[in-house]
């Protein structure tokens, strides 16, 4: 086999990476359409912040005891020379609980979703100003 058989061979085998390469891009962009990718980083973003929603209500605009517990006796704002109790603990509950169900539905929707995203945006820094050992998590959130 000379130098030339050997080059044409291994140009060969280089064009057959490539055409798989090439599908497998194809395919790629076939599957992750931007809308699609949108939707998923959207739902991903919602699921913890409904969840933590559903458990602050009891019924309709009907706040769980443990919710207003939670605000009142457990959940303090860290900030400098606090930490210190949150003020209106049950109204912060209340509004709390509303963002935490509307804004997420909002968002997956897609109505509404720079000011829902927003509002979580907000709801993020009031939940890392409340559990700052949680920023690993809160910072993918903010992203």
């Amino acid at each position: 086999m000379t130098v030339l058989d050997q080059s044409a061979a291994s140009r060969g085998k280089l064009r057959g990476v490539a055409d798989i390469v090439d599908r497998a891009s194809m395919l790629v962009q076939t599957v992750a359409q931007p809308s699609l990718a949108q939707l998923l980083l959207r739902v991903a973003i919602a699921v913890p912040f409904w969840k933590s929603g559903i458990l602050k209500w009891d019924g309709f605009l009907q706040l769980s005891d443990t919710a207003v517990t939670l605000f009142s006796d457990e959940f303090m704002l860290h900030l400098p020379g606090g930490p210190y109790p949150f003020p209106a603990p049950t109204l912060m509950a209340f509004l709390s609980g509303c963002g935490e169900i509307t804004f997420p539905v909002l968002l997956v929707l897609g109505f509404g979703t720079r000011f829902a995203a927003l509002g979580l945006l907000f709801m993020t820094v009031i939940v890392e100003l409340t559990v700052p050992d949680g920023w690993p998590i809160h910072i993918t959130w903010a992203a």
